[in-house]
């Protein structure tokens, strides 16, 4: 065994170490790894760490406190004291199964340390690659031994007769405990038998990965024994007062208050109930686990094919789906935007540029209208006014048709929608033909070449086929965000105060002429993006989340079986009084320290997991910067002024027809 001078001298800790021999670059996550055994090897990790430090020993009886001195370590020492507060002795087993259940907040505390040491590179959608330092395996940083020891080290001891160090091969046994060694080196019959050799080597090796392998078998009973899924009322659901104002996330909430976490609901016709997931524990779950068991290629398969696509982001999961966002993520960066932020401020004042005071409008032409002037150009370099509301009312019809089921096939085929269909086909043919690279040179890059360049590089995994799908549906993005702005003028109408805040703070970020995208610090935007923050919460665009079970699994004690269709309603929490107190009033001081109510899987208004929204950034600070310019220029009432929140819910979450705002004065002349 080192000693505690050697233990220290090592840059990564052994459970630092075990994660990242755990982690897949091809997928952006872990090597599958059941949570109990993942849980119970990582304790192991630790238990070795602190027997490595002189804090315990072990033998192949019992595991037994050293000394209780704390380390200094965060994932160290609160397991120290527990076992230090333990009265007598008590095997290794009884400590792996005690501590496993804490097993996961310890991991995401590795998680985030190694991405703070520059080790890990963290990715929307929870996703983690090693990063450039420790790939390059740079000899001037300590952690360059991560490098070598993700990708070599381990592999090379177990292929050769060198004895290893007693970190080591505590470190092979662990990973051999798991059985993961496979997914990570060639492994034939002689590389097990060396393998077991060097499991056999150390006694504190030995009788922890022994430990750990025994309560892998014998995994916690009480996680077999499921409840039945409480049924959903249609009754219940259709006279919920929240249905009948479009608010689906306050309905959510209710449902959730009522039956629980999990809840089942068959619609009329439907040949099995959809399973509800709801609640702040289900959307942690879904965050960390949801990538195991639930997969989204059933739900858009439909609408795909009928753009003549068969596989695209939005239904691709694991490791072909991380591999086409890492692809995208450049595109989808708001660097991409604040990089033509004169662009986006001459596009946005021509289009307000007619707006009269006194003019009383709907959201569609103002903001929707407003914000696809600027996103169109922006992704696919396009004008694309002329054909918005054609290919607006055709996904429209699509996703009612396929996603919801509320409208017949039958009326896909209806001379309007024949004409639309044409529109968008047309569409797409001109956004192919205005980018060839011909076309392209010396434009700014946009989405659409981010898509076709994973198409160049890789026609198989990406053919011309499915193409269709996603050049059409970034056409919508204007949609999208012209609603979110809409709903931000709306609660800024029903709090003055607020919207003079925002007011003095678009003046100020106006003051010396346009802003360029260094202005935008969270400082210069700081009460408009909490505005922000809490229109997403209260109205956000998007409810649900439609998934396939795809490996049976359990949550919150209910069974999830194959194949079974499951809603995920991630902003359930944001009407939950123990996540946002006073949920319906709207309180824009819940983002500032230390209520912070918005750091919790509770908040999810760009979704969840793997499928989160890649330009979720991007968004807010379009959003953002819109708002002050309107704000700026122009003071919105809604009309009449009292007007009723109401929205219509789906597809998505926008202002119904009969909410509409009357331009009331223009601050600052528009310039020409």
């Amino acid at each position: 065994m080192t000693n505690p001078a050697e233990a220290s001298d090592h840059a990564l800790s052994l459970p630092e170490e075990l994660l990242l021999m755990l982690l897949n670059e091809e997928s952006g996550y872990f090597h599958h790894v059941p949570g109990w055994t993942l849980n119970c090897t990582f304790i192991g990790a630790v238990l070795a760490e602190l027997a490595f430090r002189y804090r315990v020993d072990s033998d192949l009886e019992s595991l037994f406190l050293v000394d209780d001195t704390p380390t200094g370590v965060p994932i160290l020492d609160p397991i120290l004291e527990e076992i230090a507060a333990e009265s007598g002795q008590h095997t290794t087993e009884y400590w792996i199964e005690r501590l496993a259940p804490r097993a996961e907040g310890i991991i995401d505390l590795v998680l985030g340390d190694l991405v703070e040491r520059e080790i890990l590179r963290h990715h929307e959608g929870d996703f983690w690659t090693l990063s450039r330092s420790v790939w390059q395996g740079q000899s001037d940083r300590q952690d360059g031994i991560a490098g070598d020891f993700v990708k070599t080290r381990i592999p090379t001891i177990i292929l050769s007769d060198a004895i290893p160090d007693p970190r080591d091969i505590i470190t092979i046994a662990l990973l051999n405990a798991c059985n993961v060694l496979h997914f990570l080196m060639p492994f034939d019959e002689e590389a097990e038998k060396r393998v077991d050799i060097i499991c056999r080597v150390d006694i504190i090796g030995r009788s922890i990965a022994d430990a750990v392998s025994t309560k892998i078998a014998t995994p916690q009973v009480h996680s077999a024994l499921t409840k039945e899924i409480p049924r959903l009322s249609l009754r219940k659901l259709l006279f919920n007062p929240h249905l009948r104002s479009g608010n689906v996330a306050a309905l959510l909430a209710d449902l959730a208050r009522e039956y629980g976490p999990v809840f089942a609901l068959r619609p009329p016709f439907a040949r099995q109930p959809y399973i509800f997931l709801a609640g702040t524990e289900v959307n942690r779950w879904v965050q960390k686990h949801g990538r195991l068991f639930l997969r989204s290629k059933e739900y858009l398969a439909t609408t795909e094919a009928a753009h003549g696509s068969s596989r695209t982001i939005h239904s691709m999961d694991g490791a072909d789906h991380f591999r086409f966002r890492k692809a995208l993520q450049p595109s989808h960066a708001p660097e991409t935007f604040t990089r033509r932020i004169e662009e986006v401020f001459r596009i946005a004042r021509k289009q307000a540029s007619s707006w009269e005071v006194g003019a009383v409008a709907t959201a569609e032409p103002l903001f929707r209208r407003y914000l696809n002037a600027q996103m169109s150009p922006l992704l696919i370099s396009l004008d694309t006014q002329d054909e918005f509301e054609d290919i607006f009312l055709f996904n429209r019809r699509l996703l009612f048709t396929y996603l919801t089921g509320i409208v017949p096939e039958f009326l896909l085929k209806t001379p309007g929608m024949r004409r639309r269909a044409k529109v968008v086909a047309g569409l797409a043919e001109r956004i192919k033909t205005s980018h060839t690279p011909a076309q392209r040179a010396g434009q700014p890059p946009d989405v659409i070449d981010g898509y076709l360049s994973v198409h160049a590089n890789d026609e198989q995994f990406l053919p011309e086929t499915d193409l269709a799908f996603p050049l059409n549906a970034l056409t919508l993005t204007g949609q999208y965000l012209g609603d979110l702005t809409s709903f931000v003028f709306y609660h800024l109408a029903l709090n003055p105060d607020i919207y003079r805040r925002v007011q003095a703070e678009a003046d100020a970020l106006f003051a010396e002429g346009d802003p360029t995208g260094d202005d935008l610090t969270p400082a210069n935007l700081d009460v408009t993006h909490r505005v922000l923050l809490e229109a997403l919460r209260l109205t956000p665009n998007v409810n649900l989340s439609m998934r396939t079970v795809m490996n049976p699994c359990v949550v919150e004690g209910y069974e999830l079986p194959l194949r079974a269709p499951v809603i995920i309603a991630q902003t359930a929490p944001h009407y939950m009084e123990e996540v946002f107190p006073d949920p319906f009033a709207f309180d824009i001081d819940r983002y500032l320290p230390p209520r912070n109510e918005h750091l919790t899987p509770g908040f999810a208004p760009f979704g969840l997991g793997t499928h989160r929204c890649m330009g979720s950034q991007w968004a807010e600070k379009q959003v953002a910067l819109n708002v002050l310019l309107l704000a700026h220029h122009f003071t919105f009432e809604l009309s009449p002024p009292d007007a009723e929140l109401r929205t219509s819910p789906f597809p998505t979450q926008s202002l119904s027809q009969k909410v509409k705002f009357l331009i009331k004065e223009k601050r600052h002349e528009i310039p020409a």
